[in-house]
């Protein structure tokens, strides 16, 4: 006799793969066999188990630096630093090879970003932006 049909929950493999885990950890969440998740998400979802991960996965890494974006945005100062940082290449003094300083926000300290970017965040604000 076959055992009855694995009802999953796709909101919850959706959330658990937006925060990056695995599908083997998954279904030992949901108490089932990794091949059955597999097997049930060609058969649902008509993709691969593999590109089906990657797409939320990929969802799930944009909500993060959405919301990155949106606290750095609302005045988190140590946030506006580290974006500063990863997205525009900004370093602190010490970390500056001075062989190569071509662009000027390369050369200002934590302190001078955080006041240029606080300035320009509250400028918009007060034109009705």
């Amino acid at each position: 006799m076959a055992r009855p049909k694995a009802n999953i929950d796709w909101q919850k493999v959706d959330n658990y793969l937006k925060a990056q885990c695995d599908g083997v950890g998954i279904a030992g969440i949901l108490g089932i066999s990794p091949d059955t998740l597999y097997r049930a998400c060609m058969e649902e979802n008509k993709i691969g188990f593999a590109d089906y991960s990657a797409i939320k996965k990929g969802e799930g890494k944009e909500l993060l630096r959405a919301r990155q974006f949106q606290v750095a945005m609302e005045g988190d100062k140590t946030m506006l630093v580290w974006l500063g940082k990863q997205y525009l290449l900004q370093q602190d003094k010490s970390e500056i090879d001075h062989k190569n300083n071509g662009d000027s926000f390369n050369n200002i300290s934590d302190a001078e970003l955080i006041d240029r970017i606080t300035k320009l965040a509250t400028s918009g604000k007060e034109d009705g932006a």
